[in-house]
């Protein structure tokens, strides 16, 4: 699939005609030099803290399969998260779980100004393109925003295997969770597990999906599941036997079989 970059965005297929858009707004744990890497140590800078292991090849996958347009962030989440709004304290965290973030601390009201318009803004502004440019073409679109989540936080093990989380809008997501039993009987799908509505992670479905009338539907994979390239293209075809029965349910084009 052709694929065009900036410093921030990434944007794969973009004329896809498939009846999908796919994000993935931690893809990356790129520190552009001018942060100086946070003040984070090597070890920290790889953990699940500032990226979604397995998370783009997983969407990547997805995309191909259903011929679909993917736009990722290619920056770390935790120089600016493109999946929280400019006046969420977490957008810019000082920790994440249990890493210091010493290069977030104490910014100035001009710092955050830069982060918003040098990282967020271009990754929003490239899915509102997108999303204008599909309903200007009459391609009808669901939104999936595809992300992974650590097996164990604050020492605590999770044991669902694939979240699947919706905001005010649950159709698509009712629609995955009732195929789930026959499609995926051996793995744990929960419904807005391990995050949800109330935890903040549903900034993308309402800015590029409710606000402009698409279904859409968060998907979190744990990240043990998808480490290697093999394991990214299993869990995609595991996800598509959700995804592809949920949007014929509520009346979306059938996406294009692989």
């Amino acid at each position: 699939m052709s694929g065009e970059s900036s410093e921030a965005v990434e944007i794969v297929n973009r004329d896809g005609a498939g009846a999908a858009l796919i994000l993935c707004e931690h893809a990356s744990n790129h520190i552009p030099e001018r942060y100086h890497g946070l003040g984070l140590r090597a070890e920290d800078r790889v953990s699940h803290a500032a990226w979604d292991h397995g998370a783009r090849g997983t969407a990547l996958n997805l995309a191909r399969a259903l011929e679909a347009p993917m736009i990722a962030s290619r920056i770390s989440r935790l120089v600016y998260d493109c999946n929280r709004p400019s006046d969420a304290p977490s957008a810019i965290p000082v920790q994440s779980e249990r890493v210091e973030v010493w290069g977030n601390m104490g910014l100035t009201d001009a710092q955050r100004i830069e982060r918003v318009a040098s990282v967020y803004r271009p990754f929003a502004d490239a899915v509102t393109g997108l999303i204008e440019q599909r309903r200007t073409a009459s391609r009808p679109t669901v939104l999936i925003t595809v992300h992974s989540f650590t097996p164990i936080f604050f020492g605590m093990p999770r044991d669902a295997e694939i979240g699947i989380l919706h905001d005010a809008d649950d159709r698509l997501a009712d629609a995955m969770l009732d195929a789930a039993p026959t499609a995926l009987p051996h793995r744990q799908v929960r419904r807005n597990e391990p995050y949800g509505p109330d935890d903040g992670v549903t900034h993308s479905l309402k800015e590029h999906g409710l606000t402009h009338g698409l279904l859409n539907v968060m998907v979190e994979v744990r990240n043990d599941l998808v480490r290697t390239a093999d394991q990214q293209q299993t869990m995609a075809s595991e996800l598509l036997s959700l995804i592809r029965p949920a949007m014929d349910t509520v009346g979306i084009a059938k996406a294009q079989h692989a």
